[in-house]
């Protein structure tokens, strides 16, 4: 799994559509749900008339971590949910990446915030290493 400074962000070796079921049984696992979906490649045909590669952006969802955050810091709606990317790769590959909490609520400034953050970067990544 490679890490950046927002995200973490792993290859599969299975097809897209197959990658997406196996991203959600995934997150389920970690106790997630997919709160929104939206998928690109539809969007930039629709709005553009441009081809875009299969590209689908789940918004999960850990509701009991979620309303902890929500009790220490209201605003923290505007981070909320966590935003998993699924995209087409090469030779029949799926990337996958989700965003790090931890690294997108720093600049909030709000250490009892820390812990949550870090609880819900560790799920992220057992879902995604799971793969």
């Amino acid at each position: 799994m490679e890490k950046g400074n927002y995200y973490f962000k792993t290859i599969v070796d299975i097809p897209y559509v197959q990658a997406v079921e196996k991203v959600r049984e995934a997150l389920a696992e970690e106790g997630f749900g997919v709160l929104t979906e939206i998928d690109v490649k539809a969007i930039l045909k629709k709005k553009l008339d441009v081809d875009f590669k299969p590209y689908i952006i789940l918004g999960a969802c850990n509701p009991p971590l979620a309303y902890k955050t929500l009790q220490i810091e209201e605003q923290i709606g505007l981070m909320l949910p966590c935003n998993v990317v699924v995209q087409e790769g090469e030779d029949g590959k799926t990337l996958v990446s989700a965003i790090s909490p931890e690294d997108v609520m720093r600049p909030v400034g709000n250490e009892e915030l820390a812990p949550i953050a870090n609880e819900v970067s560790e799920r992220l990544q057992r879902a995604l290493k799971s793969l």
